[in-house]
């Protein structure tokens, strides 16, 4: 698996590609230290780059807006110091698959790697934690079919099989799902589910 490491402090950079380098199914293509360097250097065709959010130049989650659109294959882990719900949301958003915090171990951020590569969103129980808790009372906004959506959603059930558990039309399961998203302030199905299944945690 080739990895591209983007942090503005050399240590961590130096580190990070000592450390993970050590790993024997990753390869370290190389280090940038700005999000327009994490850009230009996507030509080598990493698998998986591990951004730091707060850089100069150009900041993680414009680069990663960015190279989402040129490059939709590479998947992109924002790894930082900082949990707070803005940055969480806005990564997110931006197209991030995973949000691990700089504090994690290395055997820790090495298996979440393997797992985010192979399609796994990858949140640390920290992050998650920012993440979910304002929206315990959002959950309170959605209406009682809502919910029933959310729920079959975080089952795993398509468009079409909550359309005939719910004896709603698949047009209707779609807009419904579309005002779920927006009124929880998440991207797609797969944020929507961790959203379920971390409320059901708490």
């Amino acid at each position: 698996m080739k990895l591209l490491i983007v942090d503005d402090d050399p240590l961590v950079c130096q580190s990070l590609q000592l450390l993970l380098g050590k790993e024997t199914d990753f390869e370290v293509l190389g280090v940038a230290y700005n999000g327009w360097e994490a850009i230009e250097m996507c030509g080598r065709q990493p698998d998986v780059i591990l951004m730091d959010i707060q850089m100069p130049v150009m900041d993680g989650i414009e680069s990663t807006k960015k190279i989402k659109q040129q490059f939709p294959g590479i998947q992109i882990m924002m790894l930082t110091t900082f949990q707070d719900e803005r940055n969480i949301r806005l990564a997110l958003h931006a197209g991030a698959i995973g949000y691990l915090l700089k504090s994690s171990t290395i055997e820790n951020m090495a298996n979440q790697i393997r797992a985010m590569s192979s399609g796994s969103t990858v949140l640390s129980p920290d992050v998650l934690k920012a993440i979910m808790e304002p929206n315990r009372e959002d959950l309170q906004e959605l209406t009682e079919r809502e919910k029933d959506i959310v729920e079959l959603v975080a089952r795993g059930l398509s468009n079409q099989e909550i359309s005939e558990q719910l004896y709603l039309s698949i047009g209707s399961v779609r807009n419904m799902l579309t005002v779920i998203l927006d009124k929880l302030e998440l991207r797609d199905r797969t944020q929507l589910a961790i959203y379920y299944w971390q409320g059901k945690q708490q």
